[in-house]
């Protein structure tokens, strides 16, 4: 009898879940507006982490978040992670990361989302075309700085779980967050925060979502990897102060002479790293991964328009997309000491520091990669028989995250995309560095998702940043279905 009626039973619980998100989505859709302003206000806060004389702007932030998550009944701690130096030697304090937690059933998954609030700096005279601080909706697209990054983001999730709360519906999972006001500018603190309460808060921790990146497409996309980034500082030095090239110009062998010389012994004009060592080190790509990046929807062409460039280093999707997810690049982003002002200055600097990076990818290692690029340059000066001096210094040394595919998050992330969109998820990885996906999965042992919502031409960290009232409120029913769905994952004893 009991076999007889399994079939109805299962037809039935699939009924009531497809009710369910029906309602919870109709219920997204009547309060756009409200979400929209939420959006604005939060908009409105000039939260930039790198200028410390917003940092009462950002302290604002902080608490408007952690009252955001108390309106909605959840356990709410501001924590405490110390301070700043400044290069003057003074401290100033760092921002107090948002903890809450919504539900404890030790029978129910437990799923830990984390996002940051504060932004990149903007200004209109950037080349805004609408005030970057006052959120302005123009065709359906929500303009102001952080709009994307991340902002929308974190409010999409406190409304999925607002959702459950207003229709009476138990959470389908046990809630955490964990909001940041530091990421910009090297989440300050936190993984000491992270390692802190790594047997407390984080616990009984099952699941990580970070929705801290964005689309490749007009496809929804699963991110499942990032590059790392080594940043280094080379220092050459000659004389004791800087001089006039009309007096002494041909007389002392220049610093900028020196660091230009070497700078260009690090790539090939095609993108060939020239360091030795680097290369080795990368992982193969796979016949499994050259396969995934074949059905992954991207036009080499709109990306050639969308950056103002008519050549790229690759013709074809899967190389292009390889070499910007899942291979190391050099790449030169200033030298500081030059003279850089507009106008003509005839002078010799005396002390030039070049500033690169290398994104790294698995399996490369931060301290392999120092010793080999420090080692490198200072064989390729030593060639040079130059009599100044030169010093390598690396400042950030982020480890690579990747996981796996097939587990279980990607799985229902899969299944959630499906359903709230109506197609098939495009599985990515990002060519920047998320440095906190590492340090939870090293710290924590948790299996991590990246799930954004974000839209391919957002502009992060540009002019006009913004986010589409399409992505936000899709992107609302999104989280509320992917919380269902892994409900159904079975929980590890």
């Amino acid at each position: 009898m009991t076999l007889f009626l399994l079939p109805s039973i299962l037809l039935v619980i699939s009924a009531v879940h497809a009710f369910q998100f029906e309602e919870l989505a109709h219920y997204v859709d009547s309060h756009q507006e409200e979400y929209v302003e939420a959006l604005r206000d939060w908009v409105a806060v000039e939260s930039d982490s790198s200028d410390v004389l917003k940092r009462p702007e950002l302290h604002r932030m902080m608490e408007m978040t952690a009252q955001k998550l108390r309106s909605m009944g959840g356990n709410v701690q501001l924590v405490d992670i110390g301070v700043q130096e400044l290069p003057d030697g003074q401290t100033l304090a760092l921002p107090k990361v948002v903890t809450g937690q919504f539900g404890s059933d030790p029978n129910k998954n437990t799923v830990c989302v984390y996002g940051h609030v504060d932004v990149q700096p903007a200004k209109i005279e950037d080349g805004w075309a609408t005030e970057p601080y006052n959120l302005t909706d123009i065709n359906g697209n929500l303009y102001g700085r952080g709009a994307s990054d991340n902002k929308a983001p974190v409010l999409a999730w406190m409304h999925a779980v607002e959702a459950y709360q207003a229709l009476n519906m138990e959470l389908p999972v046990n809630v955490k967050f964990v909001v940041e006001g530091m990421e910009e500018t090297g989440s300050n603190g936190l993984d000491a925060m992270i390692l802190a309460q790594r047997d407390t808060f984080f616990s009984d921790v099952d699941f990580i979502i970070i929705s801290d990146c964005g689309w490749l497409s007009r496809r929804p996309a699963l991110t499942y990897g990032t590059r790392g980034n080594c940043y280094f500082f080379a220092e050459v030095e000659g004389p004791k102060q800087d001089l006039h090239s009309g007096v002494y110009g041909g007389t002392v062998i220049e610093p900028m002479t020196d660091l230009i010389g070497i700078l260009d012994t690090l790539i090939s004009p095609s993108g060939k790293i020239l360091v030795p060592g680097i290369r080795e080190a990368v992982a193969p790509l796979s016949d499994e991964e050259w396969r995934m990046y074949q059905d992954i929807e991207f036009d080499i062409n709109d990306y050639k328009s969308k950056i103002g460039v008519n050549q790229l280093m690759y013709t074809n999707k899967v190389d292009l997309l390889a070499h910007r997810w899942r291979y190391p690049t050099v790449t030169i982003h200033g030298i500081e000491g030059a003279f850089s002002a507009p106008g003509s200055k005839t002078v010799i600097p005396a002390k030039v520091i070049a500033k690169f990076s290398i994104r790294q990818v698995p399996d490369m290692e931060p301290a392999v990669v120092k010793k080999q690029v420090t080692d490198y340059l200072h064989s390729v000066f030593a060639k040079r028989k130059s009599p100044n001096t030169l010093k390598v210094t690396m400042i950030i040394g982020a480890k690579p995250w990747l996981a796996d595919t097939k587990h279980a998050l990607y799985e229902a992330g899969r299944t959630a995309i499906k359903k709230v969109f109506d197609m098939e998820a495009d599985l990515i990885r990002e060519g920047g560095t998320i440095p906190i996906a590492r340090t939870f999965q090293d710290v924590t042992g948790k299996s991590i998702i990246m799930l954004p919502i974000g839209g391919f031409d957002d502009g992060l960290h540009s002019q006009n940043e913004k986010m589409s009232r399409y992505n936000y409120i899709e992107g609302t029913k999104l989280f509320i279905t992917y919380l269902n769905e892994v409900a159904q994952i079975k929980k590890s004893v």
